[in-house]
């Protein structure tokens, strides 16, 4: 057996009040791609906080032992000083500085006290070359996208003498092209000697890449998996667990009792704001009925978003036509507040930057969209405002101490709940759901699934956009698809399949 590259013993973090890590143990071989995996809350990211030294040597308890010696990190620089480097889910690059830039800063090429402007671009096109980036390391990082921004991260990572790679959710924001892309990378890299411990909610890239699984529970680490074992190691298997009990479904039981016609949005055609001339949403008509889960399918680029974010209040596009009808009657839609009034709902794709006000409370935040329900006189009534928050906390169980806890402080499951609170405390009778389970594990999207269903059952029409075809396929009744920004067609459950699906999401016309 590969010796063992990485060993952390007994690691216990607490904060005030709560234990996040309780006798943690894992071990990393040299060589290996090693997978951590949890429900959120489950401390794989404290963990790693630990072993980079974010959280210093005294905050905790316990034992970290590197190429065999004992570690005491004070901070980030004490870790990668020895090659240990994180890349966070949030990336860290600064927009208007160079790719080249990004790469070396704190990590300058100088000579005299000077930056040698000639080593730093050309060590840069070096290592943009490694991770198979074909970029001009002078063009700027704001000018590339996430999945290109995200391999500037890693050669910022190499440009550090690597040993171990840390990954927190890299794929998290990539399309498949760019994922798939990024995993072959890293596959090359452990050829190369680079050892590599991911993190990630994606447990078929778990499965097609990892040597090793270590599942943490509740803080607690629960078993380390070998992946290549005799017979594999199905998601199945790391599901049972990460929540600690079999779910021979994923999704919960939903039994539709559709009703009227409620929303129906005809010859809908949007312009981007940015390329003049270009329909993004293209002549598409679709129909949502009461207690109906409608599915919206279309690969990256097709105009999902778009779609949603134009029929919300004109919140995105120019040159918008077409008419919306709500019970059959012509209805405007021309700001967010008109939107709102008619009773449609839309919960953002990105909850972090347009979902949540993350440095405030949770109270504050479910009752962002809808204050006028709490105003009297001109003024809120904190005591309503706090009993609103407060059921919804127990009804959505938001696991937070109070609804007094600080947004931004949540696991990305409960700040989706706190989403979801918002725009139900508005009333709506069509909620339009982006991505709602992006970033978050399979215990916190069963629960999201869960309140999907109980608002069809209160007779609401819910249109949900998903990358994710087995979720659509798991909780919708009807799904439409769409491609280069026209509706291509729609399936019934009946006629569910993925090959049916994406048949559809690759047509150009109708």
């Amino acid at each position: 057996m590969t010796e063992a590259l990485l060993q952390m013993r007994g690691i216990t973090k607490t904060f005030p009040g709560v234990k996040a890590l309780d006798d943690v143990n894992l071990t990393v071989r040299r060589g290996e791609i090693h997978a951590i995996c949890g429900e959120n809350g489950a401390g794989k990211s404290t963990l790693m906080k630990v072993l980079s030294g974010v959280y210093g040597h005294g905050t905790y308890e316990g034992d970290i032992l590197f190429e065999g010696e004992p570690c005491h990190f004070g901070g980030i620089r004490d870790s990668e000083r020895r090659g240990i480097v994180i890349v966070h889910q949030e990336l860290a690059l600064i927009p208007y500085l160079s790719i080249a830039e990004n790469i070396f800063l704190g990590n300058e090429r100088s000579a005299r006290g000077l930056i040698d402007w000639n080593r730093t671009n050309d060590d840069a096109a070096k290592l943009l070359a490694r991770v198979g980036l074909h970029e001009n390391p002078v063009t700027a990082a704001m000018d590339i996208g996430v999945g290109k921004q995200q391999l500037v991260e890693i050669a910022k990572a190499l440009s550090k003498d690597v040993r171990l790679l840390i990954l927190d959710e890299p794929t998290a924001a990539l399309n498949d092209e760019d994922s798939a892309h990024l995993l072959g990378l890293l596959r090359g890299l452990r050829d190369q000697g680079v050892t590599c411990v991911i993190i990630s909610h994606k447990l078929n890239e778990i499965e097609a890449i990892a040597d090793s699984t270590t599942i943490l529970r509740d803080g607690r680490t629960i078993e380390t998996l070998d992946m290549h074992a005799p017979g594999g190691v199905s998601e199945d298997r790391i599901i049972s667990g990460m929540v600690g009990r079999d779910l021979e479904h994923r999704f919960p039981p939903h039994t539709p009792r559709i009703g009227e016609e409620m929303l129906r949005i005809e010859n809908w055609t949007v312009h981007s704001p940015t390329q003049h001339g270009r329909k993004v949403v293209d002549n598409a008509t679709l129909t949502l009925h009461a207690g109906e889960i409608v599915g919206l399918a279309g690969l990256m680029g097709a105009g999902r978003t778009e779609l949603a974010m134009s029929v919300f209040g004109h919140s995105y596009g120019v040159d918008i036509s077409g008419q919306v009808y709500k019970h059959g009657k012509p209805i405007q839609l021309r700001s967010v507040q008109e939107a709102i009034g008619h009773g449609v709902a839309y919960a953002t794709e990105d909850r972090k930057r347009y979902g949540l006000n993350l440095i405030e409370d949770v109270q504050r935040n479910v009752s962002g969209a809808a204050l006028n329900k709490l105003a009297k006189g001109g003024w809120v009534d904190d005591n309503r405002e706090f009993e609103v928050a407060e059921r919804y906390r127990g009804s959505l169980n938001i696991k937070s101490k109070s609804v007094g806890a600080i947004a931004g402080t949540l696991s990305g499951g409960n700040q989706q709940k706190v989403v979801l609170a918002k725009w139900i405390f508005t009333d709506p009778d069509v909620l339009i759901l982006d991505e709602p389970t992006r970033g978050i594990d399979v215990g916190a999207k069963y629960e999201i699934y869960t309140i999907i269903n109980q608002l069809a059952e209160q007779g609401k029409a819910i249109l949900v956009i998903s990358s994710e075809l087995p979720e659509l396929l798991g909780i919708c009744d009807r799904i439409y698809a769409l491609s280069a920004g026209r509706i291509t067609g729609s399936v019934e459950r009946p006629e569910f399949s993925p090959e049916r699906l994406m048949r559809l999401m690759t047509r150009i016309k109708e």
